[in-house]
């Protein structure tokens, strides 16, 4: 895989005032947005954002102050993209958690100031012989990312292949909140969901999802908006979804965020994952000529 520059990225990608290409930490290349309404910073592994802020607000997006950065390993927050599956490969225990797309290079194939004050970025990922003895499926997936007064992102995935494939994925969210012991989740009363840190026991959401221990649920036939309240913040971060039948919940909690090792000291309490997925009984199988669209949302509003 020849990476190009980041003069040539610049060259032929940047935009004046809008996007830069620089080598970030750990050597990993990056695009930099700022227009009228936010910025944000997108790394070319993972086609990972990193990092959006509204200006003049705190972060919407959490990345980890003890996060680690380094070519082929997946960084702490932000919103990585999990593909083509979404947890332990259903069959190859040796296979990476979460499929491989976050920890390898994706190429730029096209950025546009939309207006002053919103910015498209699309990314495709890059394959390679290590990739294709992962996944031996010519099923070629983009990345579009959309900075403005939103962040809008689109996960399309193409089946080029003879034979129907399955496709798990998840936008695994990482947001910012003031105190995660504050903050209400709405939108999934009444969903099943399986609760990972029971064994994937099913059970039944009631009310608002509120954070006090370690909480890591795969809820299903979800697919309405899901806000989260931030007392500490006075925001609602609202996040709109299409082509997505299942959300997860996840907050580490202390003890296995001091496991983690790049959580950052008490980390865990300024962030909460609300992740957009198709995972568990939600996978989806694409037919041969078919695409799927993973299309998410996110946007800022005043607590009431």
């Amino acid at each position: 895989m020849n990476m190009p520059s980041v003069a040539q990225l610049n060259a032929r990608y940047g935009i004046a005032e809008q996007v830069i290409f620089k080598e970030g930490a750990g050597g990993l290349v990056v695009a930099e947005v700022t227009n009228a309404k936010s910025s944000a910073t997108i790394a070319l592994q993972g086609a990972h954002l990193l990092t959006w802020v509204l200006h003049g607000q705190p972060p919407v997006i959490w990345l980890s102050k003890a996060a680690k950065f380094a070519p082929g390993k997946s960084v702490r927050g932000g919103v990585p993209i999990c593909w083509p599956w979404f947890g332990a490969h259903p069959r190859e225990s040796s296979y990476p958690a979460h499929g491989y797309a976050r920890t390898v290079p994706w190429e730029v194939i096209e950025t546009k100031a939309l207006s002053e004050s919103s910015t498209r970025l699309i990314f495709r990922l890059m394959t390679s012989d290590a990739t294709r003895a992962l996944w031996p499926h010519e099923t070629p997936v983009e990345c579009h990312i959309t900075i403005g007064a939103a962040l809008e992102m689109v996960l399309l995935t193409r089946n080029e292949d003879k034979m129907p494939v399955v496709i798990g994925e998840a936008l695994h969210t990482y947001f910012e909140v003031g105190d995660v012991r504050k903050v209400k989740v709405q939108g999934l009363d009444d969903c099943p969901y399986l609760d990972k840190v029971e064994n994937f026991q099913r059970k039944q959401q009631s009310g608002a999802v509120t954070i006090g221990s370690e909480v890591d649920r795969i809820y299903l036939d979800s697919t309405a908006d899901c806000l989260i309240e931030d007392q500490e913040y006075r925001r609602v971060i609202r996040i709109a979804k299409r082509g997505s039948h299942s959300t997860v919940v996840w907050n580490p909690w202390l003890e296995k965020a001091n496991q983690m090792g790049d959580l950052g000291a008490s980390g865990y309490l300024n962030m909460l994952c609300v992740e957009s997925t198709n995972a568990a009984d939600d996978v989806i199988t694409l037919a041969p000529g078919a695409e799927h669209r993973l299309y998410v949302k996110y946007s800022v509003e005043p607590l009431a």
